[in-house]
């Protein structure tokens, strides 16, 4: 079974462009949806990323919305604690593709870590 997990070097979720989450005022209050787009960079990534590291640079102390625990994504998005996992894994895997491709390393390194597999048969 796939257990999800922040993999390091890797942060795709770091990438905020708004432009590219139409959905954010439906799950951000207002003030969380402030603090989100003072977050965001011209080039549409986190201003606390570091490029150079690949991680967060404000990790002990990032936003709420930026923690990835079953109390905030049942908040956030009615996700029950026990479909938290698989729900992380597809996040992820969908920001991952969007950021750095499908077939990219990080997308590599991503389902190893967690241990997922695409199941034979499934169309894709």
């Amino acid at each position: 079974m796939a257990t999800w997990l922040c993999v390091k070097r890797c942060g795709a979720c770091c990438h905020l462009d708004p432009t590219e989450r139409p959905e954010l005022e439906d799950y951000l209050c207002a003030e969380e949806l402030e603090i989100y787009l003072s977050l965001v960079g011209a080039d549409g990534w986190c201003i606390h990323f570091d490029r150079e590291n690949r991680d967060c640079r404000i990790y002990s102390a990032r936003p709420r919305f930026c923690r990835v625990r079953a109390d905030v994504f049942q908040d956030l998005y009615g996700v029950e604690p026990e479909e938290l996992n698989d729900f992380a894994i597809d996040c992820c895997q969908q920001q991952i593709e969007g950021v750095y491709g499908d077939r990219s390393p990080e997308m590599e390194r991503f389902n190893a870590a967690v241990g997922w597999e695409e199941e034979s048969g499934s169309g894709e």
